[in-house]
């Protein structure tokens, strides 16, 4: 385990349970599996704020103006 770090995470009981299992029927560790998991959540992340960036300049509209549309139309 060179170059990684330990730490500590609380989790709820069901969860803990659910990563045992999975981590029993995959043969991964429940390290690892959380480790996957983080690292799709920052990939995500990543992707948003690229996402977010390329539509800063997108214009924009208000909320109530959205709901003001949207009662319009007939759908609120």
């Amino acid at each position: 385990m060179k170059g990684e770090t330990r730490t500590t995470v609380y989790l709820k009981p069901h969860i803990y349970r659910a990563l045992k299992v999975k981590s029993a029927t995959t043969d991964r560790s429940i390290s690892d599996i959380i480790n996957t998991a983080v690292q799709e959540s920052l990939r995500e992340d990543a992707l948003d704020l690229d996402a977010l960036d390329k539509r800063r300049k997108e214009p924009s509209r208000s909320f109530e103006s959205v709901l003001k549309d949207l009662k319009r139309d007939g759908l609120l």
